[in-house]
Order: structure tokens, then sequence, then C-alpha cells
């Protein structure tokens, strides 16, 4: 039993001593080593540079313990993509995670939140990342944003209210029908953009839609005219409580109900 322990020690001392002497060839071959130990030792080898860090921090089997050991050796030291890189690492601990987004880029972010390969935990706080920086993010990334990002992104981008922006939350195939709904019932919401729903074929058809749509005091006369011929009774009777103190919109719904007979 001795005699096996010590040749196991002496395997992990030539293991050690290889990876602070080897070369920097060499060192690519020890950043495949299954042993975290030795992966330590490699960093501390005078030849090992940037590629080498940038090519350990790509395999996926590595611990957080060595992930924070990296950080705390090599934190001088780390450029922009090696801080992208840490972040991309699925066993990258959340609070380091959360240290070193606010250093990553907002289409960096981006690509965390959507790519395949991240977990939800950098996803998420990616996504946090993102909504953090919206108010000060110019109007051409928003509409990026808008059409590439997670429905949350999106969900909230289309809150503001602006045209351009809303025009590609609208196309988005991750925006909820729930985002529209809420939107139209907030404050933000416009003849413009509420027009934009009303036309688009994605939403248009959508019984809820367009019941919000028709009860938003800010839509468009237009629409009532086209779409209250559609409603039901029950549905029309609705809308005339609704526009009971808006006399326009309420001679609308009354004039339709007139020619049902319904009045």
């Amino acid at each position: 039993m001795d005699s096996a322990a010590d040749n196991l020690d002496q395997q992990t001392t030539q293991k050690y001593r290889r990876a602070l002497s080897a070369g920097v060839e060499e060192l690519f071959q020890l950043l495949l080593d299954q042993d975290m130990g030795v992966l330590k030792v490699v960093l501390k080898n005078p030849f090992f540079g940037e590629d080498h860090l940038l090519t350990l921090l790509k395999r996926r089997d590595l611990s957080e313990e060595l992930l924070s050991h990296i950080y705390r050796l090599k934190r001088p030291l780390l450029t922009h993509r090696l801080q992208l890189a840490i972040v991309k690492n699925p066993a990258t601990p959340g609070p380091l995670i959360r240290s070193l987004l606010p250093h990553l880029r907002l289409f960096e972010l981006l690509d965390l939140c959507i790519l395949p390969g991240s977990t939800p935990d950098q996803k998420l706080a990616a996504e946090r990342a993102i909504l953090q920086r919206l108010a000060t993010t110019p109007l051409g990334n928003k509409i990026t944003l808008a059409r590439r990002g997670t429905a949350t992104i999106v969900g909230e981008l289309l809150k503001e209210g602006h045209p351009q922006i809303c025009e590609a939350c609208l196309s988005s195939p991750h925006l909820k029908e729930a985002a529209v709904f809420q939107f139209l019932r907030g404050s933000t919401a416009n003849g413009e953009t509420i027009s934009m729903i009303a036309r688009h074929n994605r939403w248009k058809q959508r019984s809820n839609i367009r019941m919000a749509v028709l009860k938003n005091p800010r839509t468009p006369e237009i629409w009532l005219t086209l779409w209250l011929p559609q409603l039901n009774l029950p549905l029309l009777k609705q809308l005339q409580l609704t526009f009971k103190t808006l006399p326009t919109r309420k001679r609308l719904i009354d004039r339709e109900l007139k020619k049902r007979g319904a009045v």
C-alpha cells in the first residue's frame, strides 16, 4: 500500500514539475490533463500566455474552484477576450459572472442570452445586464435588440413606445401576446403604434389584442369603423359601457347596435 502511494506521489510530483517547466507548445498538451491540480500548476508556468488560457477556458469540464482560482491569479492580466471567455464557461460561478458582465459589450451580452451552450444562470444574468443598459442604449442598437432579443428584452423595448422600435418588436418571433396586451393598456401606446398592431398580420387576428385595441381611447376611429361590424353583440355592449364617457366612440357603437336592431 505504502509503495503504491509513494509511486502515485512520485507520478504527481513529476507531472507538476513538467507543468512548471514545459515549453510553449508542450503546454497546449498539458491543458488537456484531467487533474485540476496540474492545471493550477500550469498557470504558474513562465511560458503560459493568453492563448494558453483561452484554450483552457474553452474546456467544458473545468471546476468552479479552478475558474475562481484563474480569476484571482490572472485578474490584473485579463484582456477583454479573456473576460468574455470566463463568462462563457458554463462552470463559472454566478458571482464571478456578475462581476464581469459590466465589462462586456452589448451584443456580447445578447449572444450569451440567445446562443446555444449558455447556462440558464448565464442567460438570466446577461439579460438583466442588457435591461439595465437600455436607458442609455442608442436607437439603432435598440432596434437590433428588438429584432434579436429574448422575450423579456423585446417586451421591455416595446413599452418604450418609439415607433421604429415598436415596428421591430412586433415582428420579433420572441414577442409574447401578453407583452402586446400590456403595451396596449399602458401609457406609451399612441395612435401610430396602436395602428401598427392593428395592421400587423400576426397580431390583428387575435381576439384579445383586437379588444385591447378597440378599448384604447387613443385608437384611431378607423379601427372601430372596420372592426365593430365583426364583433358579436355581447362584446359590442361591453365596449358601449367602456366608452360611455367618450361621446364620439359611444356614437359609433350605438350606430352599430342600431343597425342590428339592438338599441
